[in-house]
C-alpha cells in the first residue's frame, strides 16, 4: 500500500494528521510496517559496536518509531471518538501485538546493558533525567527478572491489553443499549424544552421517530435525574446506570484485576496498587491509604447530614435515584438557584471563547483563530490554530463537544502531535466532552457541570500546547498518574473568576449578562452537597484501592463491590460510587488503576495553588506566566513535586482543600 498516509510525515501546518485521506484500511499495515521499523531501529540501536553513549543509545532510542507513534495517536484517538465495528476489530487484533512490541524492546537484554552503561557525566539536567526514566522504565517492564518469568509476564502484558480492550467495546455497546427509551412526552416534565428537542432528535437518529431517547452518561448519577418530576423514570435511568456491565464485565473485571496482582508479584511487589504508586509522587500506598482514612469520616458524616435534609424536603425516605431531585429542591429553597435557569446563560460557543479561550488570553497571551480550512477526524470536530502575544505559532487544539453513540463517555484531552526539540514538532491537542447534540440551528446550552468540564479539560490541552521539552518521553501531561490533575483542576478555577464569568455567562438570545444576585447565588449554592460529591469520589477511589491491594483474590465483582466499600464505611446507599466495578473505565482501560485516588491527592496541590493565584492578583499575565514556566512547559522533564516546589516556594498544604470540601 503506496499511498498509504502514515507511511510519511504529514505536510499539514503542524503535522495535523490528514484526516481527509485517512481509511480503515490503512491502520493495519501502517501498524504493522511502523512495530517492524521501530524493531529494526532497537535492533540497530543494541547492536551498535560503538561504545553506548546518551546521543547513540537514549536520544535514538527517542527518534525510533515515528510511523508507530503517528499512526497510535490517530487510531487511539478515533477508537475512543468515534469507533465503528471495523475499528473495534482492528482494536482487538493490534492491542496484543502493541504489548509484545512494547516487551521485545524493554526485555531485550543488550539494550538494558548498553542504557545502564551510559554515564551521566556531561549531561545536561534534562538528560540526566531522562537517563534515569529510562532505566526505571526498562527495570519496571522486567528487564531484570529471569528468561522464565520474562515469558510470563510477556504472557500477562499481551491478556491484560486484549481484556482491556474488551472491556471497552462490552462498555460502549452496553451504554448505547441502556440508552431509556421515552413513549409518552409527559413523562418527561421537568426537563428544559430544548432537552426534551434533543431528546427526540435522539430518537429520530436511532430509528425511533415520534419517540424520545435519554443516553446514559459514564459516570453513575445522569443529568437528568435533577430535573424529572417523574420518579418512575427517575428509577429506570438510574437502574440502568448502575447495572451497566453486570452481564458482559463482571468475570473480565475479576480476571484483569488477578492477572494484575500477578505481574505485581512477579516485579517484586506486594499488589498491584505497590508496583503502580512505585513511580508516582504518592510517597507509598500506606500514605495514600492514610489520607483517604482521614477524609472519609467527615465526609460521610456530611452526607448523612444532607441526606437528611432531602428527606425533609421530600416528606418520605428517599432512593438514590432521588437524591439528585431533591438536592435541587433544597438548593433552589436555600439559595433561589434553580439548574434550569442557569443553562440559558451557558451557551457553548460563547462559553468556548469568551470563556475558556479569553482567561488564556488574559493569563498567557494566547489567541486562537478557527481553521475551517484543516480537517477534523468527525464532522463535529472544531480546529483551532493557537498563537502567542507576539502572533508566534504554538499549536492547534481540536474541539470535540458533541456525544455520540460512536464515542465513549466522559471527557478527555489526547495528543495527536507530541511537542519535541529533537523533533522538531509542534503540539496538536484534543478535547473531547460528550454534551448532547441540540436539532439543527438550536443553541447548545450547557449546565454548570459541562462548563466546569470545559475549562477542567483545557487545562490538559495547556499542559500539552505549552510543553517545552527536548524530548518526546518528556512532552505535555507525560506526567506521573498523581499529578496530571493537578494542572486542569487548576485551569477550573477560571470558570467563577468574576471578569471571566461575566464575560461568558450571557443569555444566549438576548446577550445580557446573567444577573449579579444569580451568580452570587450560584456560587454561595456551590457550597452545597458537597459530601455527597465527596463520598461518591471516595467511594469510587476505595473501590479502585480494593481491586488493586487485596489479600484473597475475587472471585465475584458484585461480593467483592460490595465487601469493599462496606468495609471502606462507605456502603451508603444513597450515595452510590461515581463509578461501580462493571463500569469503571479509568482503572480497567483509561490507565488510572490504583489511581483514582490522583483527583484528590492533586486537589490538594490545585487548591493550594488556587490560593497563590488569589494572594499574588489573580488573574494577570505575570501569575500566567510563572505557572507556565515552572510548571506547565516542563512536561515531564523534572521531578514533578521539585517543579511544584520552584512554583510554589514550599511543599503544599492541604487545608485548602480541607476548606474547600467542608472537610475541617
Amino acid at each position: 500500500m503506496t499511498d498509504n498516509p502514515f507511511f510519511v510525515p504529514s505536510a499539514l501546518p503542524y503535522g495535523l494528521p490528514p484526516f481527509a485521506e485517512i481509511r480503515e484500511e490503512h491502520y493495519a499495515p501502517a501498524f504493522e510496517r511502523g512495530m517492524a521499523e521501530q524493531l529494526e531501529e532497537v535492533e540497530a540501536i543494541a547492536g551498535n559496536a560503538e561504545p553506548p553513549t546518551f546521543e547513540n543509545t537514549v536520544a535514538a532510542l527517542e527518534r525510533s518509531g515515528q510511523l508507530l507513534t503517528r499512526v497510535s495517536a490517530v487510531f487511539f484517538n478515533q477508537a475512543s471518538s468515534d469507533t465503528n465495528p471495523k475499528v473495534q476489530e482492528i482494536q482487538k487484533d493490534v492491542t496484543p501485538k502493541l504489548a509484545q512490541h512494547d516487551d521485545a524492546i524493554h526485555l531485550n537484554g543488550r539494550l538494558f546493558e548498553r542504557i545502564k552503561a551510559i554515564s551521566p557525566e556531561g549531561l545536561d539536567a534534562e538528560q540526566q533525567w531522562l537517563l534515569q526514566r529510562y532505566v526505571t522504565d526498562f527495570v519496571r517492564a522486567g528487564a531484570e527478572l529471569g528468561p522464565a518469568d520474562q515469558e510470563r509476564l510477556r504472557a500477562l502484558n499481551e491478556e491484560l491489553s486484549t481484556l482491556s480492550t474488551q472491556f471497552e467495546q462490552n462498555l460502549l455497546a452496553d451504554t448505547n443499549a441502556s440508552a431509556i427509551v421515552v413513549e409518552d412526552v409527559a413523562e418527561l416534565d421537568g426537563l428544559s424544552d430544548d432537552a426534551i428537542r434533543a431528546a427526540a432528535e435522539t430518537a429520530k437518529s436511532r430509528g425511533l421517530e415520534g419517540k424520545y431517547v435519554l443516553t446514559l452518561v459514564l459516570p453513575t448519577g445522569q443529568p437528568a435525574l435533577e430535573e424529572l418530576t417523574n420518579r418512575e423514570l427517575r428509577e429506570r435511568i438510574h437502574k440502568a446506570s448502575v447495572e451497566r456491565g453486570l452481564r458482559d464485565n463482571s468475570e473480565l473485571i475479576v480476571r484483569i484485576a488477578g492477572l494484575r496482582a500477578e505481574r505485581a508479584a512477579l516485579l517484586g511487589y506486594r499488589n498491584h496498587a505497590e508496583y503502580v504508586v512505585a513511580d508516582q509522587t504518592a510517597p507509598s500506598t500506606e500514605a495514600v491509604t492514610e489520607m483517604l482514612g482521614k477524609l472519609t469520616p467527615a465526609a460521610v458524616a456530611n452526607a448523612h447530614r444532607e441526606a437528611g435534609q432531602l428527606r425533609e424536603e421530600a416528606g418520605f425516605e428517599i432512593a438514590a435515584w432521588d437524591w439528585s431531585f431533591y438536592a435541587e429542591k433544597v438548593r433552589e429553597a436555600r439559595y433561589s438557584v434553580d439548574s434550569r435557569q442557569m443553562r440559558p446563560y451557558f451557551e457553548l460557543d460563547r462559553v468556548l471563547r469568551d470563556g475558556v479561550f479569553h482567561a488564556a488570553g488574559r493569563l498567557y497571551g494566547l489567541s486562537f483563530t478557527e481553521r475551517p480550512d484543516l480537517v477534523g477526524y468527525h464532522p463535529d470536530v472544531r480546529v483551532f490554530e493557537v498563537s502567542e502575544e507576539d502572533g508566534t505559532p504554538l499549536g492547534l487544539f481540536l474541539g470535540d463537544f458533541y456525544a455520540r453513540a460512536s464515542k465513549r463517555g466522559g471527557a478527555w484531552m489526547n495528543s495527536l502531535v507530541r511537542q519535541s526539540y529533537l523533533e522538531g514538532t509542534r503540539p496538536v491537542v484534543v478535547n473531547n466532552l460528550n454534551i448532547v447534540k441540540p436539532p439543527a440551528g438550536e443553541p447548545t446550552l450547557m449546565t454548570w457541570d459541562q462548563v466546569n468540564t470545559m475549562f477542567h479539560e483545557f487545562g490538559h490541552a495547556l499542559h500539552g500546547l505549552f510543553s517545552a521539552v527536548g524530548y518526546p518521553r518528556f512532552s505535555g501531561t507525560a506526567v506521573p498518574r498523581d499529578f496530571v490533575e493537578y494542572p486542569s483542576q487548576v485551569n477550573e478555577m477560571w470558570a467563577v473568576w468574576p471578569e471571566v464569568l461575566a464575560n461568558y455567562a450571557r443569555h444566549h438570545e438576548t446577550g445580557e449578562p446573567m444577573p449579579q444576585d444569580l451568580v452570587d447565588r450560584m456560587l454561595e449554592a456551590q457550597k452545597f452537597n458537597q459530601g455527597y460529591a465527596t463520598v461518591e469520589y471516595l467511594a469510587a477511589t476505595l473501590l479502585d484501592w480494593a481491586w488493586h491491594t487485596f489479600e484473597d483474590r475475587p472471585v465475584d465483582a458484585q461480593e467483592f463491590e460490595e465487601r469493599a466499600l462496606r468495609e471502606a464505611g462507605v456502603d451508603l446507599p444513597l450515595v452510590p460510587p461515581r463509578y461501580r466495578s462493571t463500569y469503571f473505565a479509568h482503572i480497567w482501560q483509561g490507565g488510572y488503576s490504583a489511581g483514582y485516588y490522583s483527583y484528590i491527592w492533586s486537589e490538594v496541590l490545585d487548591a493550594d495553588t488556587v490560593e497563590w493565584f488569589k494572594e499574588n492578583g489573580g488573574l494577570t499575565r505575570e501569575n500566567g506566566d510563572t505557572f507556565r514556566r515552572e510548571l506547565l512547559s516542563k512536561g515531564g522533564s523534572v521531578d514533578a513535586m521539585t517543579a511544584f516546589r520552584a512554583f510554589r516556594g514550599r511543599d503544599p498544604h492541604i487545608e485548602p482543600l480541607l476548606t474547600r470540601r467542608g472537610l475541617l
